[in-house]
């Protein structure tokens, strides 16, 4: 079912660091040991294929909890800030809004269409504040609607686009000063290390996860089949490494992956062993040169 501006469906967002505290602080603010959801604007720049989201401030906002359709947004408040805003930073425009999630809620759809006075496509960035498991806590969407096979359009559904944190040289050097108060001055290199790789296996065993209930439910005919899903998935299964399968080699039948790991067992204990050799050598040159020191005292 072919999307009406294709153009939605290739965009990735950029999220700067300055973004996500603003958030978190909005958040302790107005919502924190609550149920509630706080919710803002985003500026930066739509113009090209990556999202640039540089900044944003709070907005108020209010929902009934019992009845997700009952809501007040200032519409005044967002329009006197974006003014004051934009004298600041002209470059900085209004593409979006933002909300503490952790996921989409029934109103977005309602809220997003508001947010259309402003900008043409609206870009929601999910900030899930409470963020127990591995990866960056950013969700990004946008609202797509889709062409039917008799030409009729369909409601607006939110389509998921990647979202990555990055920071430019300014922005990185004050991150690196907040979390200096934040990491464990205990621990060596070698612990934030060993902590780092384990996230990142868990990030990566969570990910193979979504893959393998994705692929059940396609298989189950619970999802219809979507070949560039698909192609992407033998994309990746492709650069995996032959595990268990072998190979015709030289000298027989041989493992890859026990070879490639045996070269570079190999490589690494040749360097071992050459700093060894150079490190006997350059003792017993230095036993040499005592000696021939003591012999000369003993001459004279």
């Amino acid at each position: 079912m072919p999307v009406t501006d294709e153009s939605l469906l290739h965009k990735q967002v950029s999220v700067a660091p300055l973004v996500l505290l603003s958030v978190v602080d909005h958040y302790n603010r107005v919502a924190k040991d609550t149920k509630k959801r706080v919710l803002g604007v985003i500026l930066g720049d739509n113009s090209t294929d990556t999202i640039r989201v540089s900044n944003s401030f709070a907005i108020p906002f209010e929902e009934d909890e019992k009845n997700p359709e009952v809501w007040f947004l200032d519409h005044n408040y967002i329009e006197n800030m974006y003014e004051m805003f934009k004298k600041i930073n002209a470059k900085e425009k209004l593409i979006g809004w933002y909300h503490s999630g952790p996921k989409l809620r029934m109103s977005d759809l309602k809220i997003n269409d508001l947010f259309k006075k402003y900008t043409a496509n609206p870009t929601l960035l999910i900030v899930d504040m409470k963020e127990t498991g591995v990866g960056i806590p950013t969700d990004a969407y946008v609202a797509v609607v889709a062409v039917k096979k008799d030409g009729t359009l369909t409601e607006p559904t939110f389509n998921h686009i990647p979202s990555t944190i990055e920071a430019e040289e300014a922005e990185e050097i004050g991150v690196e000063h907040l979390l200096r108060d934040i990491r464990d001055q205990a621990a060596g290199s070698l612990s934030i290390k060993i902590t780092d790789q384990i996230k990142s296996l868990q990030g990566l065993q969570q990910k193979l996860r979504e893959i393998v209930g994705y692929l059940d439910k396609v298989s189950l005919g619970y999802l219809p089949i979507n070949n560039d899903i698909l192609g992407k998935l033998q994309d990746i299964f492709n650069l995996l490494p032959n595990l268990s399968g072998l190979d015709e080699g030289l000298n027989g039948v041989i493992n890859p992956l026990a070879t490639s790991f045996t070269v570079k067992t190999n490589d690494e204990l040749m360097m071992t062993y050459v700093s060894s050799l150079v490190r006997s050598i350059i003792a017993f040159h230095d036993l040499i040169e005592n000696k021939i020191a003591n012999k000369e005292k003993g001459d004279n």
